[in-house]
């Protein structure tokens, strides 16, 4: 299926999905990425590190893979602001880093990882961001020279493990899409001669079609990401099913 390439725009996009480290939104949520990029929507990917401390690959390499994999899914754009790998605390600057990106990009929603994770970073990214979307809105808060946003959802997706989702997107034809975007990250997925021993290099992207094989079972349909929200969600005309 043919994905439209949007042309990068700095502000008033639709997503902003922030993930500890290249390759996680699309281990979340790159299935759901690919759908509503091709949908036309205007999606920014943040990685809050350069993933300096990654058991294997270089920053270098793990720079070109998410860049390659950012291609495959049609987002936008990716960034990254360069903030310490396990060293993801709640400091100030750092939440006013996030809010800089938030402020510049001006996103209706927002994603970010949920916060039980056995990678301390990736429940540490949510928490950060939560801070962040919040001051964001605060007119007096100062963090560069954007003005105040308020996004209008913010909502978690799961890295590691398995959860109860609050809700799942149907990303049945989007799977396919979303393994050769995981595919671009061959430091972290394939094993070498080289490679030293992670989780992730012992069939982890099956594992990760599983749980969403797994949702899309619950719900009817082939393939479904989960996603966590704080709030319930507004329901108008599809609730029978119908498109609105």
């Amino acid at each position: 299926m043919e994905k439209q390439k949007i042309l990068p725009k700095k502000n008033n996009i639709d997503i902003l999905a922030f993930g500890a480290h290249a390759d996680d939104v699309e281990i979340g949520m790159g299935a759901s990425i690919a759908k509503y990029a091709y949908e036309g929507k205007r999606i920014v990917i943040c990685d809050l590190t350069n993933s300096e401390l990654s058991s294997n690959g270089t920053v270098e390499n793990r720079k070109s893979e998410a860049e390659k994999a950012g291609d495959v899914l049609g987002i936008t754009e990716r960034m990254t602001i360069g903030l310490p790998d396990r060293g993801l605390y709640l400091q100030e600057s750092f939440i006013k880093k996030i809010v800089e990106v938030i402020r510049y990009y001006k996103p209706k929603i927002i994603f970010s990882p949920f916060y039980i994770d056995r990678h301390p970073d990736h429940g540490n990214c949510g928490k950060l961001v939560d801070e962040a979307i919040f001051s964001a809105g605060i007119k007096n808060f100062k963090a560069g020279d954007s003005a105040a946003h308020k996004v209008q959802n913010s909502y978690y997706y799961m890295i590691n493990g398995f959860h109860k989702p609050d809700f799942v997107i149907d990303t049945s034809k989007w799977m396919e899409i979303k393994k050769q975007a995981l595919n671009c990250y061959r430091s972290q997925f394939v094993k070498t001669k080289e490679t030293v021993e992670t989780p992730l290099v012992n069939g982890y992207i099956e594992t990760i079609e599983a749980r969403e094989k797994m949702f899309g079972q619950e719900v009817g349909t082939s393939y479904a990401e989960g996603f966590m929200k704080k709030k319930p969600l507004l329901i108008h005309h599809d609730l029978l099913g119908e498109i609105e």
